[in-house]
């Protein structure tokens, strides 16, 4: 077993290597510029976000698709992997995080926009979309469409099933005291009676889950800055000087160059924000809009709540509580710097961790469960939801390194068929924002 988890490391250190990282900043960028900035419509596409009302086909709102994709997206990655990043590139790692989720924010628009210009209506009258569909509708390539499917349903038992309960049930004992069985039996059940319903019921608890899980995590960061204000000039100045000359040796810290910042903060923010690994488009299918460049706009936003906002404030605080320099990593990090905020700091840590990944595991069931049906049609859709509510139960008690490390590699094999569509479709992205945003229509998003 060590054998295969040291050969597994390898091949995913050699996928989230240089090479890929290049081939998604370089679409972020790509696209940016193709579609002149789409970030500067960021506050109109958040106000859209908040529009609850039936406005076209699909099967929930505007707030409902984003607040699903927002659940799957916003997870342990927000809290541990900007630790990660800070313990392994230094403090600068958190510019370069910053600088890829507003980037990020065009190729989650441009994602977005594919798999609800190429979504299909099934005999049931829901609806269902992804890059499956836009490789195979697209770009006439269904082979890169199955590729894609097969790999998001089996990822999405990783990522988003099994070590997130893993991750859950751990914190709970460690904490509480609490048997991972007890942990597991609870939230089995509670996913069984969400999941079950289909997405209208997964974007019903999500539009409560998400909104109250951000805004908590959020004051407790906030709480702990204001108790630090003080050193909050010194450390945006230590995070910029950091970004382009590294950082050197000092207490537990290793020392970290330029290379090892830019290294990590972009490798962390892209695995944060998701945006370019063609999750989030499949629930952005599901939405109720009058065209696809107003959901699409309402998609970018999921990349500046998730990276812009919340792993920047987690970021702030982790380098200004000056905890980074005593060597510590991961979620060892996170907890010395949130035990600033005596007994409270915890309890902000504690409930941030669980809701995060509990509505992770309700988003990417959504995800898994469409790329079923792509595979095996609609009959594949509830044999998926059982063996999802069965997963998360044996996640719960095991421990899976090797699942983790498997669910990365699958994760960062199915960006590379999802960017190979923007890139190849980057005309009719532009000439769809054309139509419905830059020139206007009687159907624009405005």
């Amino acid at each position: 077993m060590q054998a295969i988890e040291s050969v597994l490391q390898q091949i995913s250190n050699v996928l989230w290597g240089w090479p890929l990282i290049i081939l998604l900043v370089g679409t972020h960028i790509f696209l940016t510029f193709r579609l002149k900035f789409i970030q500067r419509y960021l506050i109109r596409a958040i106000k859209i976000s908040f529009s609850r009302k039936s406005e076209g086909a699909g099967d929930i709102s505007h707030f409902g698709a984003l607040t699903t994709a927002l659940a799957a997206t916003v997870g342990t990655g927000n809290i541990v992997g900007v630790a990660t990043a800070i313990a392994a590139g230094g403090p600068g790692a958190i510019l370069w995080m910053w600088l890829t989720g507003v980037f990020g924010i065009s190729t989650k628009y441009a994602e977005a926009l594919l798999s609800l210009k190429y979504r299909i209506t099934n005999k049931d009258g829901s609806m269902a979309g992804g890059p499956m569909y836009v490789l195979e509708r697209g770009m006439n390539a269904r082979w890169l469409g199955l590729i894609f499917a097969a790999l998001t349903a089996v990822a999405a038992f990783g990522i988003g099933n099994t070590v997130q309960a893993n991750s859950i049930a751990s914190l709970v004992q460690e904490t509480f005291n609490i048997s991972p069985w007890m942990t597991g039996l609870t939230l089995t059940v509670l996913t069984a009676v969400v999941i079950l319903g289909g997405i209208k019921s997964i974007a019903g608890v999500c539009q409560r889950l998400v909104p109250f899980m951000a805004a908590f995590y959020m004051l407790g960061c906030l709480l702990l800055l204001i108790m630090h204000y003080e050193t909050i000039p010194a450390t945006f100045k230590l995070i910029f000087q950091s970004a382009f000359s590294g950082h050197a040796v000092i207490g537990g810290f290793l020392g970290a160059g330029m290379k090892e910042a830019v290294r990590y903060g972009i490798a962390r923010g892209l695995f944060s924000n998701e945006s370019g690994m063609g999750s989030a488009p499949i629930v952005a299918a599901a939405a109720q809009t009058r065209n696809a460049v107003r959901q699409a706009l309402v998609s970018s936003t999921g990349t500046f709540w998730d990276t812009v906002v919340i792993c920047a404030m987690t970021g702030l605080v982790l380098v200004n509580s000056g905890q980074w320099v005593h060597g510590y990593n991961g979620a060892a990090l996170t907890k010395a710097a949130f035990s600033d905020l005596t007994f409270v700091g915890p309890v902000f840590l504690s409930i941030g961790l669980l809701t995060f990944v509990f509505s992770t595991i309700l988003g990417w069931s959504y995800y898994g469960e469409k790329a079923a049906e792509y595979l095996a049609g609609p009959r594949a859709v509830m044999p998926y939801r059982f063996l999802w509510v069965g997963a998360v139960m044996l996640g719960s008690v095991m421990s899976l390194p090797a699942v983790w490390t498997f669910a990365d590699i699958a994760n960062g094999l199915m960006a590379i068929p999802n960017l190979i569509s923007l890139l190849f479709l980057n005309k009719i992205i532009v000439s769809e924002t054309k139509q419905f945003l830059w020139e206007g229509s009687p159907d624009d998003p405005t």
